[in-house]
């Protein structure tokens, strides 16, 4: 026998290993496997199977590699008998993985604000427009700029200023403030001077957390609300008058809790003035207080505020509350006492 008879042979016995008895078993142990796999599993099993499938045709064909040097002709009968004789395993298609964000691109992270009216205000003191400067009450535009610019800065040291928040720092403040009310201020702050029959505490023109009460679960502070300019004429004197209105929603954790995170809502309102006095412009603070704190406690009166955590005590106070409930985004809610309901924060 020549050479080239035996390897026809032993090609030959190769080939036949994978007879249609083979096959037969082979697609019914495929099919019974297919079968009991659970559903959401199936797609992943089935790519396995078709590369199991390759692997075996790779081994045949690895097997008759010498046969190429010598007749690669034969390379080609090897394949269409291998196509012929093995199963074939249609592969379902995979569909691609929705894209859900640009690659290496940051995670979307939940805003302590979402759920809220607060979501869609300004951060910070963006949020603090004031009106255009113009002329008013006999003053100029460049004063009345002035005026505005001004009251602007006392609304961001008494509500955004984190010294004024987390330190009880009543300095930012009272630095704005003309000279002659500033002593004033700084002596009533935490109700340091007290008359007989009356209580001063300054620290009520401020936001103030208690300390070791509260940290900010984000530097983000949404700020809403309005200013309006106009003049006035008070006890012979005239100017410009301006008045706002404005919410700080501020996102606060017990220090090192932050899964204790809570929104609180101060409100403030204040009517800063501008009059001329011996011809120069005078800035006179007509009026600045709280409008209110959502989501605080009640029983407790010292002028700072305490947030209420969902395991915070019961606030006896607040169980005294009667009305019906206030929302404390609504602007034209003017509702006074000294503790009320919320119907949200």
């Amino acid at each position: 026998m020549s050479d080239m008879d035996d390897i026809d042979r032993r090609f030959q016995e190769l080939t036949a290993q994978i007879d249609d008895e083979e096959r037969r078993k082979r697609s019914r142990a495929v099919e019974r496997e297919w079968a009991h796999l659970p559903r959401f599993r199936r797609r992943r099993r089935r790519r396995i199977i078709a590369a199991s499938a390759a692997a075996v045709t790779a081994v045949l064909v690895a097997a008759a590699g010498v046969l190429v040097t010598y007749r690669p002709e034969l390379l080609d009968s090897a394949r269409t008998v291998l196509a012929e004789r093995l199963p074939v395993f249609e592969e379902s298609p995979v569909p691609a993985p929705e894209e859900t964000a640009a690659p290496g691109a940051e995670p979307m992270v939940p805003s302590p604000f979402d759920g809220s009216p607060a979501a869609d205000y300004a951060d910070g003191a963006e949020g603090l427009v004031m009106p255009p400067a113009r002329a008013v009450g006999g003053l100029g535009k460049k004063d009345v700029a002035r005026l505005l610019g001004r009251t602007r800065a006392l609304l961001e040291a008494s509500n955004l200023d984190h010294r004024t928040l987390l330190e009880g720092d009543p300095v930012p403040f009272a630095r704005l403030l003309p000279a002659r009310d500033r002593a004033w201020f700084l002596q009533n702050v935490d109700g340091k001077k007290k008359r007989r029959g009356e209580h001063v505490d300054t620290r009520y023109w401020l936001t103030s957390f208690a300390p070791g009460s509260a940290s900010l679960a984000t530097d983000v502070i949404k700020v809403h609300g309005t200013a309006k300019l106009s003049s006035f004429r008070e006890d012979g004197a005239s100017g410009a008058l301006v008045k706002v209105d404005y919410l700080f929603v501020y996102a606060v954790h017990r220090p090192g809790l932050p899964y204790t995170t809570r929104r609180v809502i101060a409100r403030r309102l204040g009517e800063v003035g501008m009059y001329r006095e011996d011809g120069e412009p005078v800035i006179w603070i007509r009026d600045w207080r709280s409008g209110g704190v959502t989501g605080v406690r009640c029983d407790v009166d010292d002028a700072f505020v305490h947030p209420s955590y969902e395991d915070s005590p019961e606030d006896e106070e607040a169980t005294r509350a009667t009305g019906a409930p206030v929302d404390p985004y609504d602007l034209a809610d003017r509702s006074d006492g000294d503790c009320w309901l919320a119907s949200r924060t």
